[in-house]
C-alpha cells in the first residue's frame, strides 16, 4: 500500500544554503523508489525544482483560511516577534540573541499577524525570521485541512510548529526530523527561544528521527525525550553521474580543502591553525576554505596574522558544480567540526576519492571507516594527518579508494527503508 506524507522543509534544491536542502532531496528520492508519495511544502518555490520525486507546494501560493472548521484554531492568539537583525541560517547565539535584545527594547508589543488571503514568504533566514515561521505554521494548518495523506514529516526546527499544527488540524501522526539542534548550533550558548520549539517540535512527535546516535543522545539526555520514540537513520549522499575523478587545476601545488559554513559548528579556526603547521613542514601545499559565515571575517585576520595569505584561499559559498569542482581539485578534504550531527561534505568528497580526515565529534564519524579522524581540538593530530596524506602517496592512494568504495555503499535507498518502516509501524499503532 503507498504511503502520502505531507512533508515540511524550509529548502529544496536548487534553492538551499547548506546540508539541510540536499537531505531532504535525496531522501525524497529514496522514499520514491519505495512507494512513498510526497507533497513537500516549502516557504517559496522558484518553479525549478526537481520534481520528479516529489510534488512541491509553494506556501506562498496558499490561500490562508482564517477559520478551519471543526477545529479550535485560533490564528489571532499568534504572535510573532520581528527581528531586527538579519539571521543566517543555523545561526549563532550572539547574533540571534543581539537581534532578540534590540527587538524587545526598541518594540514593547510584539504585532499580531495581520490576515492576508496569501503571504509571500521570503523562505530565506534574513530579518522577519520569526514571523515567517510563525505564518509558515498556519499555512500548514489550511495546507492539512485540504490534502489527504497518512504521516506529517516535518525537517528542522523551523518546521516543527508546522508539523504540530497539521497535526492539531488533521489528527494524523507527526514524525520529525532533527538534523542538528541548538547545541550544536551554539554551544552551550543556547537560544532558549529556538529550543524551546525543538522541544515543542519533539514532544509533540510521535517518533524523533536522529540523524546520527550523537544526536539521539543530545534529544534524550538535553531535551528530555523518551528514549523508545528517538530512532537513528543515518544520511547518505546523492551521487550524480560523472561527478568522480580528478580534473585538470590551475595549481601545481597540493590543495587541502574545508567547505563547509564557517561559524562555530564546524571548527574553521582548527583548521587554520592546522594549515600554519603543516606549512612550516610542507610549503608545496595551498588551503582552500570554501564557505561563508559568521566567523570569516575573523578567519581572513587569523590567515593575515599568520602571514599564510599567499598559500589560503577564501572561495565564498560554492554549491552545485562548484562544489564538484572544488573537490575535484582536492588532494585531502578536512571537516574539523566542534559538533556535526552528521556531515554529508565528507561523503561528497570520499566519492570523488579525495581521502577524508573528520572530527571525531561528528554523526558520520559513526559510518565511515576509512576516513582519518581526530579530535577537533587536537590540532597537532589534525596537522600530521594532513602532512602524512601529502607526504605518503601510497597511504593517500589507499585511504581515497577505500574511502570511495566505502561511501558508494551508503544510499538514501537504504536510509529510505528504514524510514518507510517508521511510517508503517507509526500508522498502525495511531
Amino acid at each position: 500500500m503507498s504511503i502520502r506524507v505531507l512533508m515540511f522543509g524550509w529548502e529544496f534544491p536548487p534553492h538551499i544554503a547548506g546540508g539541510l536542502g540536499t537531505a531532504c532531496y535525496g531522501l525524497t528520492k529514496g522514499l520514491a523508489n519505495h512507494d512513498i508519495q510526497i507533497l513537500f511544502v516549502m516557504p517559496k518555490a522558484g518553479g525549478d525544482e526537481d520534481q520528479s520525486a516529489v510534488r512541491i507546494i509553494n506556501a506562498s501560493d496558499v490561500e490562508m483560511l482564517e477559520h478551519i472548521p471543526g477545529q479550535n484554531i485560533r490564528w489571532e492568539n499568534v504572535n510573532f516577534m520581528e527581528i531586527s537583525s538579519n539571521l543566517v541560517p543555523y545561526m549563532t547565539p550572539d547574533v540571534f540573541e543581539k537581534a532578540v535584545q534590540e527587538s524587545i527594547c526598541t518594540k514593547e508589543n510584539t504585532d499580531k499577524i495581520s490576515f492576508t488571503n496569501k503571504y509571500q514568504f521570503s523562505g530565506k533566514y534574513g530579518t522577519n525570521l520569526m514571523e515567517e515561521v510563525a505564518r509558515y505554521a498556519m499555512i500548514a494548518g489550511t495546507i492539512a485541512s485540504q490534502q489527504q495523506f497518512d504521516i506529517i514529516h516535518a525537517h528542522d526546527w523551523l518546521t516543527y510548529t508546522a508539523g504540530v499544527v497539521a497535526k492539531q488540524i488533521s489528527g494524523k501522526p507527526l514524525v520529525i526530523h532533527v538534523h542538528a539542534t541548538e547545541f550544536d548550533r551554539s554551544g552551550e550558548n543556547v537560544n532558549q527561544q529556538v529550543y524551546d520549539i525543538e522541544r515543542f517540535g519533539m514532544e509533540n512527535a510521535d517518533r524523533v528521527i536522529t540523524v546520527s546516535n550523537l544526536t539521539r543522545n543530545i534529544v534524550i539526555n538535553r531535551y528530555g525525550i523518551n528514549p523508545a520514540k528517538v530512532i537513528t537513520v543515518h544520511n547518505a549522499v546523492d551521487f550524480q553521474p560523472g561527478n568522480s575523478g580528478k580534473e585538470e587545476r590551475p595549481l601545481k601545488e597540493k590543495i587541502v580543502t574545508f567547505l563547509g559554513r564557517i561559524t562555530y559548528q564546524k571548527g574553521p579556526e582548527y583548521f587554520i591553525e592546522a594549515a600554519y603547521k603543516v606549512l612550516k613542514k610542507y610549503p608545496n601545499v595551498r588551503f582552500v576554505m570554501a564557505g561563508s559565515g559568521d566567523m570569516l571575517g575573523k578567519s581572513i585576520r587569523r590567515v593575515a596574522q599568520l602571514k599564510m595569505a599567499t598559500r589560503f584561499h577564501f572561495t565564498g559559498f560554492l554549491k552545485g558544480d562548484d562544489v564538484q569542482r572544488m573537490f575535484r581539485y582536492s588532494d585531502v578534504y578536512v571537516m574539523p567540526s566542534v559538533s556535526e550531527p552528521f556531515g554529508i561534505s565528507p561523503l561528497e568528497a570520499m566519492r570523488t576519492g579525495v581521502p577524508s580526515i573528520i572530527s571525531k565529534q561528528s554523526g558520520v564519524a559513526e559510518v565511515l571507516k576509512h576516513s582519518i579522524k581526530v579530535d577537533y581540538w587536537d590540532v597537532d593530530a589534525l596537522a600530521d594527518a594532513i602532512y602524512a596524506l601529502l607526504s605518503y602517496p601510497a597511504l593517500s592512494k589507499v585511504v581515497g579508494e577505500a574511502g570511495q568504495e566505502e561511501v558508494n555503499n551508503l544510499k538514501w535507498d537504504n536510509a529510505a527503508i528504514k524510514i518507510k518502516h517508521i511510517y508503517e509501524e507509526v500508522i498502525h499503532n495511531n
